[in-house]
């Protein structure tokens, strides 16, 4: 029996995806080539479904699409271990705590300006010097 086929509206409501994404996943190989009816529409089955689910997922988790397209990859051999798997979650894990580490600083830097303002005029605010200093 032909496993249940679904449109590509369907697809995107089921998995809270806009159309042009997924269309956009299929042009970038995340997603394989869609069978298409005698009109020319993409046709879906469950398995897309949960290949999107997964691509979604590791796109929320800010998993680069390289990154996915990777993890996809290994998902196509289910009987190798996962420690491929797990040094891309842990390069992906050190890049997130550099990104970390940068936003706290900035975070202190803004504190720091936002409390220098001294309410005067524009032409003497502290927080427009310092801005105009970060380029020089």
């Amino acid at each position: 029996m032909a496993a249940r086929q679904i449109m590509i509206g369907d697809l995107a409501r089921k998995t809270l995806t806009k159309v042009t994404t997924v269309r956009f996943y299929e042009s970038i190989g995340l997603l394989k080539p869609a069978p298409r009816t005698a009109s020319g529409r993409r046709t879906y089955d469950a398995s897309d479904i949960e290949r999107l689910h997964f691509i979604r997922n590791g796109r929320r988790l800010g998993f680069s699409v390289e990154e996915i397209r990777s993890l996809i990859g290994l998902s196509e051999n289910p009987d190798q271990e996962c420690s491929r798997a797990s040094s891309i979650a842990a390069e992906h894990l050190r890049q997130v705590e550099g990104r970390l580490q940068q936003l706290t600083a900035l975070r202190d830097e803004l504190a720091k300006l936002s409390q220098s303002c001294s309410k005067a005029r524009i032409a003497d605010c502290r927080i427009m010097k310092a801005i105009g200093d970060i380029n020089h």
